[in-house]
């Protein structure tokens, strides 16, 4: 799909698929990753995709990441249970190997992130590390709340890529 499309899609229903996914997710911080990672996906479609509706079609990938989101969060309810309803769970250690494991992917994601340009690199620390806004984010590096969107879609898109590349 041509990126200029994308980003007029960003700037007409970006307002719209963040409600949408509101409703559907129930807080502000799931329906802000949920539209990031719908427009992720606009922007992964190859370019030879003829698209008859770029909003229906919009909105059919929001549907697909609602489902999956709220698959995931009804997956993972129980991670985060309120402390006192946890006192009966065991506190099972992971084993090394998992340990392990989970170091060697954070080595490799701290690669990725390395490889972005500085900037890009800026963003992406302040928006997933710091879990500071788009706009927090424009207003303290001085740029536009549209280039911070770019970084951060750079730089998730070249994470995924990273991870995909490890774990195919």
């Amino acid at each position: 799909m041509r990126d200029a499309l994308v980003h007029a899609l960003r700037a007409q229903e970006e307002s719209r698929l963040k409600r949408f996914f509101q409703r559907r997710l129930g807080n502000r911080e799931d329906a802000a990753d949920a539209t990031q990672e719908t427009f992720l996906r606009m922007l992964s479609v190859p370019r030879t995709t003829l698209i008859e509706n770029p909003q229906a079609y919009l909105f059919q990938v929001a549907r697909s990441v609602a489902s999956m989101t709220a698959a995931r969060a009804k997956r993972e309810a129980h991670l985060f249970l309120p402390e006192e309803m946890g006192a009966g769970f065991a506190d099972d250690a992971p084993g090394q190997d998992r340990i392990v494991h989970a170091r060697q992917g954070l080595l490799l994601m701290a690669r990725a992130i390395a490889e972005l340009p500085n900037r890009c690199q800026q963003v992406f620390i302040l928006s997933r590390l710091h879990g500071l806004s788009n706009g927090e984010i424009a207003l303290e590096l001085g740029i536009s709340r549209n280039m911070v969107e770019k970084h951060i879609i750079r730089a998730l898109l070249h994470c995924r890529k990273l991870r995909d590349e490890i774990f195919l």
